[in-house]
């Protein structure tokens, strides 16, 4: 269960860091405070759901795009929360392709660096 929560955590950290470089990287792309928080959840829980469906759909019908896939996952999840919360807006097509870039880039570190900053941070509390 601890487990579960805190890739839980580590995803919806990744998903705000990625947001947020975003808004503040590329031009077209803003975060609103009041629906920033309802656009992560939207944004995390789409890409959860729609990664391993754009994977298996990939595998079985066009194995060539399989790198694409986290690519097309992140765009679809950045349609989701923009069109289903305030809290996002993206204009312009450069803006959604760059964007999709940088969140897809950011959000991919930060879910390898976030837990290696947690344990780092326990064990030296633990100390």
């Amino acid at each position: 269960m601890i487990r579960f929560l805190l890739r839980a955590v580590v995803f919806l950290g990744s998903a705000a860091i990625g947001l947020l470089v975003a808004a503040w990287l590329v031009p077209g792309v803003s975060v609103s405070i009041s629906g920033f928080v309802a656009a992560v959840v939207i944004f995390s829980v789409a890409q959860a759901i729609l990664s391993p469906f754009f994977l298996k759909m990939a595998s079985r019908y066009a194995s060539a795009f399989l790198g694409g896939i986290g690519l097309v996952s992140t765009l679809a999840a950045l349609v989701l929360a923009s069109v289903l919360t305030h809290g996002l807006s993206i204009r312009g097509i450069g803006s959604w392709v760059i964007a999709t870039i940088v969140v897809w880039l950011v959000t991919a570190l930060a879910t390898v660096l976030l837990p290696v900053l947690v344990i780092k941070r326990k064990a030296g509390s633990a100390q």
